[in-house]
C-alpha cells in the first residue's frame, strides 16, 4: 500500500523577510521609518502628518553613493580567491618575504579590481537613469494655489493627486472623485496581480457629491488607514468629514482604493495619498534586488580552493625535503609566494571580460532585436537552466481576446461563416414572420425560420448579458457630447472588467447588433436597420470566482417582456440548463482547441414571477446573519430549467511562436511551470493552447483544500497518478506548503508541467525559492508585469518581457526580451555558448598558470630546493598578459556548432545540465596536461642547454610561449579571423620584446640555429602527443555536436 504513505507535517519557523522588516533602502532605519503603523491622513494637508513617511521613490539600485566602493570591494574579497591575492600582494611589504618588484603583484590585482569596479559602476549608473525616468513622471496636484505639477518622487502622504486616463497611479491612494458620469472608474491591475480583468472602483460617496474637485480643500476631512501590509486584495479604513452637519462617517474597503502600479482605464480620477515609497503594496510584494552570483563562479571558486590546497602541499613538501632546516616557517611562506601562480590571478579578469563579450553578443544579435542585458555577471547561467517559471498574461499570451466560435448544438459558426450569422440577424429585423414568401416549401421555411430565430436569440442574449459600458470620446471631427447623442461608431470604445466580455460585445457589433448606450439602470442596442432597442436593467448578479457565472434580468421596453439571461462556465451551467445531450461534448471539443468556453442561457419571467423574486431578494439583502448565503439561495431559485441558447468560444491569442519555443525548451530538458494570478479555467485553457500541457497528457486539478487533513488526502490522491500535469490554486498551494512542503515539492518536481493559478507575487517568489532549495537546480523566471518582479529577482536568472504593460519587470530583470519566442535563442544559443566558452577559458587559464608553476617546481627541486624565481620581473607578468592573453582570450569567440544547429537540436542543451564542460574530471585532465608539458619543457631545457644558466631561461621560456599558442590552436573548434590575429600578434610581441629583455635572455644565443632546433624539439614533444590523442578521440569517440556538424 505505497499509495497511502503517511505524510509527515513540516514544522518550520516562519520566514522573516528582512525586506519588510528593515525597509527597502539601507538608510530607512536612520530616517525613523522602521515600523509600519496605522495613520490618519488629512485631505490636502500633508503637513498635518503624525509620523515621518518614506519618500515616494522607486529604487532598484544595489548600492548608494556611500556604500558603492565598500560594497563592491566586499563582494570581491568575500571570495577566497580574491582575498588570497590581496594577502599575497600585502605580504610583499615584508622584506623577508619579498621575492621581486612590488608591481609584479599589485599591478595585476589593481587591474582586476579596476575592471570590476568600472563594470559595477556602469550597471549602477544605468539603474539610476532607469529609476529616475520612473520617479520623474509628472502628475497634477490639487493645492490652495490651484493645480500644480509635481514629480512622482515629490508626492507625499496627504496630497490630492489627479490621475488621467491611461496614466499610472503613482502611490497608494483612496479614490475621492471621478469625471465619469456613472460615478465609478475601471483600473487595469495586471502589473500588480497579473489579472487581466479590469477592476471596478468606487469613489467615496461624500466627496463625489461635491460640486468641484477644488472643494476637497475646503472641507475638514480625513482618512483613517490601516498599517501598510502585503495584502493587495483587502483594505480596512474609514473616511470622516468633521464639518458636516451631522459629521459624515463612511467605511472604506478595497473598492475605494487605487493601488500604485495600476493604470486608470476610464475617466480622470482624484485621490488622496495614504502610502508612499517602501510602504506601497506593490513595493512590499517585491523582494530586494540581490547580488546574484552564478553557479559557474562558485564552481571556479571551488577549483581555486583545490589549487590553493595543492599550492600549500607543494610548499610544505619543498621545505620537508630540506628537512625543515633553519627558519623553515619563513621558507614555507617564500615557497607559497614562489608557487603563487598555481592559483591564477588572471582567471578572474579573463572571465569578467569574457562575460562582457557574451553580453555584447546578446545585445548585437539581430535575430533577437531589443534584447538587453542588465546584469552582466551571470550570462553562463543561461546555459544551465533546469526549471523555467513563466507568467501567463502578456508573457505567453498577448492579452487580446478574439471571438472564434458560436455553437447552437445542431450548427456551429466559425470565423469563416460569420456572414451567415450576420444575414440571420439582419433577416430577424427586416422580415417579419408573417411576411415570409408563400412559394417556399413549408418544411424549408420552418427550418430556416427556426435556425434564424435561434441565432438571433443567441446574439441578443450575448449583447445583453455583460457588464460592458460603451464610452464616447472626442475625435478630431466630433466632440464628446455630439458623439454620445448620435451614438457615433468611430468615437465609441468599450470598457469592462474583463477582456472576454469586450470581445463578445465587439462580436455582436460585427454581426449587426450594437451596444450603443448603458447606465446603471438601462441599456440600448442598435439593430442592423438603425432602430434603437431600449432595455431596463432590473437586476445584475455579477461574476464571482465562487459562482463562476453572471446573470442579468432585463425588461424589453417595446414589448414589456422580462427575461433572465445568464452565462457562465460549463461546469456550473450544466446543472442549471434544461437536459441536453450535446453540451458536455461540445464544451470539451472547444476547450481542446484552446478556446475559453461560456454557456449562454435564458428564462422568460412573468411580471408576477419577477415581483415575487424581487420581494424575496430585497428581504435576503436586508438580513444581518448569513446574508450572502440567503441571497445566493434566492438567486438559485431562478436558476432552474433555463433554456440553453448557445456556447461561445473566445481565444486569448498567444504571443508569436510560443508553441515552438515551449517545445524547444521541453526538448532541451527544461521543465516549464506557469505561475499566474489569473483564474483556474483560464490558466488551464492557455496551458493547453500553448501546448505547455500536451494533448496526450493527463491533468490533475488539485481540489481546493483548507485544512491539513484535506491536503493529506489530496496529496495521496495526486501521488497515485503518474506523468500527469498539475494544476493548483494559490490558496491550496499555501496550505500544502504550510503542512507538507517537502512532500508537495517532491511530487510537483516529478510532473512534466505545473500550472499555479491565483498566485500572489509573494507566492511566485516563494515557489522559485523552494525549487532552488529542494532541487539545487538553476531556475529562470520570465514575466512582464510588476507582479512578476519578486519572482524575477528571486530566480537564478530573471528575464523580463517588455510588453504593453510597461517596463517594470524588464527593468528589474537580469535580461529583457521583447517577445517570449526570443527566449529559445537566448538559452539554446547564447546561454550554451557562454557556458561552454567560459568553461574552456577558465580551464585554459588554469593550465597556463600550472605549466609555469610546474616548471618552477622542477627548477627548485633540481637546484637544491632553493626558493629562487625561475623567471624574474617582467617575464612573469608578460607571460600571462601580452605574450599569451590575446590567443587565450580569443576562446570567447569559439563555438562547437552553428547557432542554427543549436536551435534545431535543443537536445545539445541537455548535455550542459550535467555540468560536464567544467567538472572535476575535465579539471583533472587539464592538470595532468599542465604537469606533463611543464615537466617536458623544463627537463628538456636543462638537458639541452650547454654552458650558461641564462640559456635555460631562453629555451624554456620560448618553448613555453610556443606551447601555449599551439595549445590554443588545439582547443579551438571553429576558427575566427580574430583568433588568427591574436596568435600572430602574441608571437610578434614576444619576438619584438626580446630586444628589451637582454638582462633575462641572451639576445645573441636566440639568433643561433642551436637555439631554434632545441626550442622546436621541446615544443613538439610537449604538444604532438596531445594532437594525436585529440585526433584519435575525434575518430573513435566523437562528441554529440561533432556528429551533427559532420
Amino acid at each position: 500500500m505505497t499509495d497511502n504513505i503517511p505524510l509527515q507535517p513540516v514544522r518550520r519557523p516562519k520566514r522573516q523577510d528582512s525586506k519588510h522588516k528593515n525597509g527597502c533602502c539601507p538608510w530607512s532605519r536612520c530616517c525613523g521609518m522602521g515600523d509600519f503603523r496605522p495613520r490618519t491622513v488629512w485631505l490636502g494637508h500633508p503637513e498635518k502628518r503624525e509620523q515621518r513617511y518614506p519618500r515616494n521613490v522607486i529604487n532598484n539600485q544595489k548600492y548608494n553613493f556611500f556604500t558603492f566602493l565598500p560594497g563592491v570591494l566586499y563582494n570581491q574579497f568575500k571570495y577566497f580567491y580574491n582575498l588570497y591575492f590581496l594577502l599575497l600582494a600585502c605580504s610583499q611589504f615584508i622584506n623577508e618575504l619579498r621575492l621581486g618588484a612590488l608591481y609584479t603583484y599589485w599591478v595585476p590585482l589593481g587591474f582586476v579590481l579596476a575592471i570590476t569596479i568600472i563594470r559595477e559602476a556602469v550597471e549602477e549608473i544605468r539603474c539610476i537613469i532607469r529609476d529616475k525616468e520612473v520617479n520623474s513622471q509628472i502628475y497634477s496636484k490639487l493645492s490652495t494655489r490651484g493645480t500644480v505639477k509635481v514629480k512622482s518622487s515629490g508626492i507625499q502622504v496627504g496630497d490630492l493627486i489627479i490621475v488621467e486616463k491611461n496614466q499610472r497611479v503613482p502611490a497608494d491612494m483612496i479614490f475621492l472623485r471621478t469625471s465619469e458620469r456613472n460615478g465609478s472608474c475601471f483600473l487595469r491591475t495586471d502589473q500588480l496581480d497579473g489579472e487581466t480583468d479590469w477592476k471596478l472602483r468606487l469613489p467615496v460617496a461624500c466627496t463625489q457629491r461635491l460640486p468641484t474637485a477644488a472643494d476637497l480643500l475646503q472641507i475638514r476631512s480625513y482618512v483613517y488607514a490601516e498599517e501598510p501590509n502585503l495584502d493587495i486584495h483587502n483594505f480596512i479604513g474609514t473616511f470622516t468629514r468633521e464639518d458636516g452637519d451631522p459629521p459624515v462617517n463612511e467605511s472604506l474597503s478595497i473598492e475605494n482604493t487605487l493601488w500604485a502600479s495600476t493604470v486608470v482605464a476610464s475617466g480622470t480620477v482624484v485621490g488622496v495619498v495614504i502610502y508612499t515609497g517602501k510602504e506601497l503594496r506593490s513595493v512590499m510584494n517585491t523582494s530586494n534586488p540581490r547580488h546574484k552570483v552564478g553557479l559557474f563562479d562558485l564552481e571556479v571558486n571551488c577549483l581555486t580552493k583545490i589549487l590553493f590546497g595543492a599550492l600549500v602541499v607543494v610548499s610544505v613538501v619543498m621545505v620537508a625535503l630540506q628537512h625543515f632546516a633553519g627558519r623553515w616557517y619563513l621558507q614555507i611562506f617564500r615557497f607559497l609566494l614562489l608557487f603563487s601562480s598555481i592559483v591564477p590571478i588572471s582567471l578572474r579578469v579573463n572571465l569578467d571580460m569574457g562575460k562582457m563579450v557574451f553580453c555584447w553578443m546578446i545585445k548585437k544579435d539581430s535575430k533577437i532585436p531589443g534584447t538587453m542585458v542588465r546584469s552582466s555577471t551571470i550570462p553562463e547561467q543561461l546555459g544551465r537552466i533546469s526549471y523555467l517559471l513563466t507568467d501567463k498574461t502578456g508573457t505567453l499570451t498577448q492579452n487580446e481576446m478574439v471571438f472564434r466560435r458560436l455553437h447552437l448544438g445542431t450548427v456551429a459558426y466559425g470565423m469563416d461563416s460569420m456572414d451567415e450569422v450576420q444575414s440571420h440577424v439582419f433577416s430577424a429585423y427586416t422580415q417579419p414572420s408573417h411576411d415570409l414568401p408563400t412559394s417556399r416549401a413549408p418544411v424549408a421555411t420552418k427550418v430556416r425560420k427556426t435556425i434564424s430565430s435561434r441565432v438571433h436569440e443567441a446574439v441578443k442574449a450575448i449583447a445583453l448579458v455583460h457588464n460592458v459600458t460603451p464610452v464616447y470620446e472626442a475625435n478630431g471631427v466630433t466632440d464628446q457630447a455630439e458623439a454620445e447623442q448620435h451614438y457615433e461608431d468611430t468615437c465609441r470604445v468599450y470598457q469592462a472588467s474583463s477582456p472576454d466580455e469586450v470581445s463578445l460585445v465587439q462580436w455582436t457589433e460585427s454581426v449587426g447588433l450594437t451596444l450603443v448606450g448603458r447606465d446603471q439602470s438601462s441599456m440600448q442596442l442598435r439593430t442592423p436597420t438603425g432602430q434603437i432597442l431600449n432595455f431596463t436593467i432590473l437586476q445584475i448578479f455579477p461574476f464571482t470566482y465562487e459562482s463562476k457565472r453572471m446573470g442579468i434580468i432585463v425588461r424589453d421596453e417595446s414589448t414589456g417582456e422580462i427575461t433572465f439571461y445568464m452565462k457562465g462556465a460549463d461546469v456550473v451551467m450544466a446543472g442549471i440548463v434544461q437536459y441536453n445531450d450535446w453540451l458536455e461534448e461540445e464544451c470539451g471539443n472547444m476547450a481542446r482547441e484552446g478556446l475559453r468556453v461560456l454557456v449562454v442561457s435564458k428564462k422568460s419571467l412573468t411580471e408576477e414571477q419577477y415581483q415575487d423574486f424581487e420581494a424575496r431578494y430585497v428581504q435576503a439583502k436586508l438580513s444581518v446573519h448569513d446574508r450572502s448565503l440567503k441571497v445566493a439561495t434566492v438567486i438559485e431559485s431562478l436558476e432552474m430549467e433555463m433554456e440553453l441558447l448557445c456556447l461561445t468560444g473566445v481565444e486569448d491569442q498567444l504571443q508569436t511562436d510560443v508553441r515552438p519555443t515551449l517545445e524547444i525548451l521541453r526538448n532541451a530538458g527544461i521543465k516549464v511551470w506557469m505561475l499566474t494570478g489569473d483564474k483556474l479555467e483560464t490558466a488551464t485553457c492557455t496551458a493547453k493552447n500553448a501546448h505547455l500541457i500536451t494533448r496526450n497528457q493527463d491533468i490533475h486539478i488539485f481540489r481546493p483544500v483548507t485544512t491539513r487533513g484535506e491536503a493529506h488526502l489530496e496529496l495521496n490522491a495526486f501521488r497515485r497518478k503518474h506523468d500527469c500535469a498539475l494544476v493548483i490554486s494559490g490558496d491550496s498551494l499555501e496550505v500544502c506548503l504550510k503542512y507538507y512542503e517537502y512532500e508537495f515539492m517532491e511530487l510537483a518536481c516529478q510532473c512534466p508541467a505545473v500550472v499555479c493559478c491565483r498566485c500572489t507575487p509573494t507566492q511566485k517568489a516563494q515557489i522559485v525559492r523552494l525549487l532552488q532549495e529542494r532541487t539545487g537546480k538553476l531556475t529562470c523566471a520570465v514575466g512582464d508585469g510588476g507582479n512578476d518582479v519578486s519572482m524575477i529577482q528571486e530566480a537564478d536568472c530573471g528575464v523580463g518581457v517588455e510588453g504593453k504593460e510597461g517596463k517594470q519587470a524588464a527593468l528589474a530583470a537580469d535580461f529583457s526580451v521583447t517577445q517570449f519566442k526570443h527566449l529559445g535563442r537566448l538559452l539554446m544559443v547564447h546561454g550554451r555558448n557562454s557556458y561552454k566558452r567560459s568553461a574552456a577559458l577558465s580551464q585554459f587559464v588554469i593550465h597556463r598558470s600550472l605549466c609555469i608553476s610546474t616548471m618552477q617546481a622542477v627548477f627548485s627541486s633540481v637546484f637544491y630546493f632553493a626558493s629562487i624565481q625561475l623567471y624574474q620581473g617582467f617575464l612573469t607578468i608578460g607571460y600571462s598578459t601580452i605574450y599569451t592573453m590575446f590567443p587565450v582570450f580569443s576562446l570567447v569567440l569559439d563555438k562547437d556548432v552553428k547557432s542554427e544547429v543549436a536551435m534545431l537540436y535543443p537536445e545539445l542543451y541537455k548535455d550542459l545540465l550535467k555540468g560536464r564542460p567544467l567538472s572535476f574530471k575535465t579539471f583533472l585532465i587539464w592538470v595532468l596536461i599542465s604537469i606533463y608539458q611543464g615537466s617536458i619543457i623544463m627537463y628538456g631545457a636543462m638537458l639541452l642547454f650547454e654552458s650558461e644558466f641564462v640559456h635555460i631561461v631562453a629555451i624554456s621560456f620560448t618553448s613555453l610561449i610556443l606551447t601555449e599558442l599551439l595549445m590554443v590552436a588545439l582547443t579551438i573548434q571553429t576558427w575566427h579571423w580574430l583568433m588568427i590575429v591574436g596568435e600572430l600578434l602574441s608571437l610578434s610581441c614576444y619576438i619584438a620584446s626580446l630586444v628589451f629583455l637582454h638582462e633575462f635572455i641572451d639576445v645573441y644565443f636566440i639568433t643561433t640555429l642551436s637555439f631554434l632546433w632545441k626550442v622546436i624539439v621541446i615544443t613538439l614533444v610537449s604538444c604532438l602527443p596531445l594532437y594525436i590523442l585529440k585526433y584519435l578521440r575525434k575518430r573513435f569517440s566523437p562528441p554529440n555536436y561533432s556528429k551533427l556538424t559532420s
